[in-house]
């Protein structure tokens, strides 16, 4: 049941997703300033890695016990903490005098997206009424699905006519914003007691640094014998943290009761190849631009426009129907729209193309950022009880995000072998756009078997 009147429950909403926006569009930004590093900082290529790679560790690690923490204190507490680290490492960054600073202040960058974004899911959860929570899933999608371009295109703009420390800079102002916005619109809620699964945090922790500085090393570095080591290490604290949450009796930092739900199971895998395929088409995508059409940052930002222009109509839209119809319907276009829209720029992306042809599975994946995002998230969280909100928030993200990291590290991958086998970009780029196209269909059909018609809360044990 709603636990406040609609029009704050949105007031609530828009507060929290101000900061969203920022956070996600932090993630590609940074691409298109890669020159920018080298150029004026003197970055090698390895410390260009890390300014993402960085801000990615220190973002996903700790999103699982960050979910647990706005159940515990409140999500509203744990937000304004979030902005508040958020925006002044972005100022940290935007001052930074070399590379390593830059580095280190992109660290509690990631740390403070990690405390902001468990609780955006995680009050809509408690202040939407199940059967409204699509339409606010669906802003939530429409910001989400729109952030993952405007990155590259804000990113080229502001480096093109300022300076690269402005892609740092202009989230002051938000930052700011969104702080006051919280602090007046986000209501205080209900928490829980105050007992910490320390053996559970601690590995958590070593199980997702270990799995995801491998897949960094890897990708940047080769799959030697540490690396393979490393990864191996990760999934093995992973594969111990499960049976410990098995076993613990208190608090569990993952309550493994989330899972008995088939839609939150579901959903997980599902948004999982959604942030694989996000991720890890941005960068081929640009760098086919750039590299192999001659496109300007600017101009190869403005290229995926039209995406972001059709999922920002389209996911409010799909996000109020998903209440009424089944979600299913809206899934089945978004994932196999996406899955369509990948095949066809592997078929047609070469040096000859122009870029017209390029703009029908442009605007094709703008229709799939429209219509995933909503029905997935709100057909997953919406069986949780209230208690698990945040809990089950912090997992869904932190799939999503481990998705993000597999597809960069895969795609990226890919795309050299490719390069190495043809020593032609185009080319390259082009097969490694096959690999996604499958991944996403797979999420694709998995929301098929969606258990629909429910709008009833599970049971808290």
């Amino acid at each position: 049941m709603t636990t406040v009147p609609e029009r704050d429950a949105w007031k609530a909403m828009a507060a929290l997703v101000i900061g969203f926006f920022m956070i996600l569009v932090d993630q590609t930004i940074v691409a298109v300033a890669t020159e920018a590093f080298v150029t004026q900082l003197g970055a090698t290529t390895n410390q260009v890695i890390w300014v993402t790679s960085a801000y990615l560790l220190a973002y996903v690690v700790p999103l699982l016990f960050t979910g647990r923490l706005g159940d515990q204190i409140g999500p509203r507490t744990v937000a304004i903490a979030g902005l508040v680290v958020f925006t002044a490492a972005s100022l940290w960054c935007g001052l930074a005098p070399n590379v390593e600073t830059l580095i280190v202040a992109r660290v509690f960058q990631g740390f403070g997206a990690a405390l902001l974004t468990p609780q955006s899911l995680s009050v809509i959860t408690r202040v939407f009424a199940p059967e409204r929570r699509g339409a606010a899933m669906g802003a939530w999608g429409a910001v989400a699905g729109i952030a993952s371009v405007v990155g590259p295109v804000a990113g080229g703009v502001l480096i093109d006519t300022l300076d690269w420390r402005w892609i740092f800079f202009v989230n002051i102002p938000f930052g700011i914003l969104a702080v006051v916005l919280v602090w007046l619109w986000v209501p205080q809620m209900d928490t829980r007691g105050h007992s910490y699964d320390v053996p559970g945090i601690l590995l958590s922790a070593v199980g997702m640094f270990g799995l995801v500085y491998g897949i960094q090393q890897g990708e940047s570095h080769g799959w030697g014998g540490t690396t393979i080591a490393l990864i191996m290490a990760g999934a093995l604290s992973l594969v111990a943290f499960l049976w410990w949450q098995s076993r613990v009796r208190t608090e569990p930092l993952v309550p493994l009761r989330l899972f008995r739900d088939r839609n939150f199971s579901i959903g997980n895998f599902s948004v999982s190849t959604v942030g694989f395929v996000t991720a890890g088409t941005m960068v081929p995508l640009m760098f086919y631009l750039q590299g192999v059409k001659g496109l300007s940052p600017t101009a190869a930002g403005l290229m995926l426009l039209p995406m972001a222009l059709v999922a920002g109509v389209l996911a409010p839209v799909v996000g109020r129907l998903a209440d009424r119809l089944d979600p299913r319907i809206f899934t089945s276009i978004g994932y196999f729209s996406y899955a369509v829209a990948l095949f066809w720029l592997a078929l047609v992306m070469d040096s000859e193309t122009s870029l017209l042809v390029l703009t029908g599975p442009i605007i094709l994946t703008g229709v799939a950022n429209g219509c995933v995002w909503a029905p997935t998230s709100s057909t997953a969280m919406r069986q949780l009880d209230l208690a698990s909100a945040g809990a089950g928030s912090g997992v869904y993200n932190t799939t999503r995000q481990v998705g993000a990291v597999f597809g960069s590290a895969a795609i990226g991958a890919l795309m050299q072998a490719r390069l190495v086998a043809h020593g032609d970009v185009g080319q390259a780029v082009a097969d490694a756009m096959f690999l996604p196209a499958v991944v996403v269909l797979l999420g694709g059909l998995a929301t098929m078997f969606f258990r629909t018609g429910e709008h009833s809360v599970s049971p808290a044990r």
